[in-house]
Order: structure tokens, then C-alpha cells, then sequence
């Protein structure tokens, strides 16, 4: 099916689970809130792919198969070793929630919602079948029974699980508005400068890099880090929409994933912005370089180097960091005027 997991859920017309990645543990392939829907015969969205997504499918199929109302076929939450049980080279932990949803279950306010930018908060019952509260910024239900805890709401993505008072268990599911996405490529002094001045904005960053050991051991709650040597398949797994910004340890890789970029860019068109770190000397050594290997003109001029602001000229990683900070608000929020006018 190709559309998302609430898209579809607004046209099902048959029993279903919702699968959420309600907590991750190291490296794993999708973030914390990371959902797919699975029928019968069909699933839509995605958790991370490969052999998880395929456990996940098997054990919601198994739920459709069980009679209706009991608290096997309704709710689960399954600890998953991506490593030692499914062969996985992340070696993360996954947690995931199964959520069984019937095709009369009304998902209209919970979309439009999300389209006017406010955000909503799902609290569901792991162990129990109590029905699903969705709560508003500041804890009223929207519908649904109040839980009988006060969860923890912040404008984090991060879900949460919590227990209640009497020790049952609770899926806190952040359903946030859509943040403006960056890709972060290169995990040194600038990157790790700009992933703190990032940290209390509104976007999610992806940060990438192969040296795993460059990584910090606390990272913002807005930030999901993956250390791969296959960074390309990242720039293709990206969403619509997103942002890309280069900034690795070697000017080879930098020239790599800009032609991977740039070709999407030409193939796709949905790429909303895309930076490298560089002089003007750089841009023009990689514009002939890539122009040689099949690149358009049109499509060179996406590509933005120099970056940050005009008239900052300082080198240190902090004052690089602030100056594409802004760059980057600045090509959010145009881009989100552009979509509140469209509404």
C-alpha cells in the first residue's frame, strides 16, 4: 500500500494491527514512534525493514487470528534483539507495541489535528484493553478515557513507556506534527556543533557517520544517530521533504554522497534543501567533476556551498554552527508558510 499508517488507517475496511516502535536501545533501524500497519494481506509504512519487519508481520497476523476482545489478540509488547535473534548488523534493541484496530475506529481528529500543526498524544494500554485516550498539549482527552496516571507530554518525538500507579503499563505515543527533516552527514567538531545548536528546535536530525566512537554518549531527544559505511542507502530511505547536509572527515566521501544527492534531486525532485560544507574553490572543483559524470546545471545549482549566512565569516565550529542554524530556520519556515497557504 503506498501511503502511511494514518492515511490508511483512515480508508481500512478490515481488522488490523498497529505496529510502534514504542522504545529503542542502541542502534536500530527506525526511531522510537516508527509505525507500520498490518492486515491480513497487506501492510503499509515501514519500522526498519528485513527480518524485524517480517517477526512484526508474523505476530500481528497471529493477533488477527485470535477472537476479538482478549488481551492476547489486542494488545503486545515485544522485546526484540536485532543482533542475536533476527541476524541484524545494527545489534540494537527494539521495543515494539501491537495495537489491534477495527475499521470503525475514527482517526479523522487525530489527522486534522496533525494538518492544522497541533500535536496529540495516544495513551495506550499495554495490559490491559482499555480503550486508546488521546490527550491534547495539555493533558485534556480529546476522546477516549482519561489514564489513570498523569503521562509525561513534551514536544520531544521520543515515546515513552510509564507505569501507573498500580504498576501497569502505558504507551505514551507522540503524535507531532510533521518537523522539518535533516540529514547530517560527518560527525565531527562542526556537526557535533550544529547537532547542539539544533537541539531545541523544531526538526529531527538524522546524523550519520561511519566512526561510531565519534558519536556522543547523551544526545538531544531530537536526534536519531546511525553509524553505517552504506550512508548512500540513507539518502535514499530519507523521506520526501527532507534536508541534506555534508560534512564528513574526506573530500572523496563528500563528493560521493553529493553526486547521490544530486541524483536524487534529478530523479525525484523532493529534496528540500541540500548543503556542503566548503569554499567557493570546492563548489567549483565539484561542479566540474560532477558536471564530467552526467550532472545537469539546473541541478548543481540546488546544491548549496558555501553554507550559512551571508556576512558570518567565522571558522570556529560553534559560529559555523549557528549561522546554518538559522540558515536552516529560514528554509523552514518559508517552507511552512508556503504549506499553511495551501491549507
Amino acid at each position: 500500500m503506498n501511503m502511511n499508517w494514518l492515511q490508511a488507517l483512515s480508508v481500512l475496511n478490515t481488522p488490523a494491527v498497529l505496529i510502534t516502535v514504542a522504545q529503542t536501545e542502541g542502534s536500530c533501524p527506525r526511531e522510537a514512534g516508527a509505525k507500520m500497519l498490518v492486515t491480513a494481506e497487506t501492510r503499509c509504512d515501514t519500522i526498519g525493514g528485513g527480518h524485524l519487519e517480517l517477526n512484526a508481520c508474523s505476530i500481528a497476523r497471529d493477533m488477527l487470528q485470535l477472537p476479538a476482545g482478549t488481551l492476547n489478540a489486542e494488545r503486545r509488547l515485544q522485546r526484540i534483539a536485532l543482533g542475536p535473534s533476527l541476524g541484524q548488523c545494527c545489534g540494537g534493541v527494539v521495543h515494539l507495541a501491537f495495537e489491534r484496530i477495527n475499521p470503525n475506529t475514527k482517526w479523522q481528529e487525530l489527522s486534522e489535528r496533525l494538518q492544522r500543526g497541533q500535536d496529540s498524544w495516544r495513551v495506550l494500554a499495554l495490559d490491559t484493553v482499555t480503550p486508546v485516550a488521546l490527550l491534547d498539549a495539555d493533558s485534556v482527552p480529546l476522546h477516549g478515557a482519561a489514564p489513570g496516571f498523569q503521562p509525561t507530554l513534551d514536544a520531544s518525538p521520543i515515546n515513552r513507556m510509564q507505569r501507573d500507579t498500580a504498576g501497569k503499563r502505558w504507551l505514551v505515543d507522540a503524535c507531532l506534527s510533521p518537523r522539518p527533516h535533516l540529514v547530517l552527514f560527518g560527525a565531527g567538531h562542526v556537526g557535533a556543533a550544529l547537532v547542539r545548536a539544533l537541539a531545541e528546535l523544531p526538526c529531527r536530525v538524522s546524523w550519520i557517520d561511519q566512526r561510531d566512537d565519534l558519536f556522543p554518549a547523551t544526545l538531544p531527544a531530537n536526534v536519531q544517530i546511525e553509524a553505517t559505511d552504506t550512508p548512500e542507502a540513507t539518502i535514499d530511505a530519507a523521506a520526501p521533504n527532507s534536508c541534506f547536509l555534508v560534512m564528513t572527515h574526506e573530500h572523496a566521501l563528500d563528493q560521493r554522497l553529493t553526486e547521490h544527492i544530486l541524483r536524487r534531486i534529478a530523479q525525484r525532485n523532493d529534496v528540500q534543501w541540500f548543503g556542503l560544507i566548503g569554499s567557493g574553490t570546492k563548489r567549483a572543483l565539484f561542479s566540474h567533476r560532477l558536471q564530467a559524470r552526467g550532472i545537469a546545471p539546473e541541478t548543481l545549482a540546488r546544491m548549496v556551498c558555501p553554507i550559512g549566512l551571508p556576512g558570518i565569516s567565522g571558522k570556529q565550529p560553534a559560529v559555523i554552527a549557528a549561522s546554518v542554524a538559522a540558515q536552516l530556520m529560514g528554509v523552514w519556515e518559508l517552507c511552512g508558510r508556503q504549506i499553511q497557504a495551501r491549507i
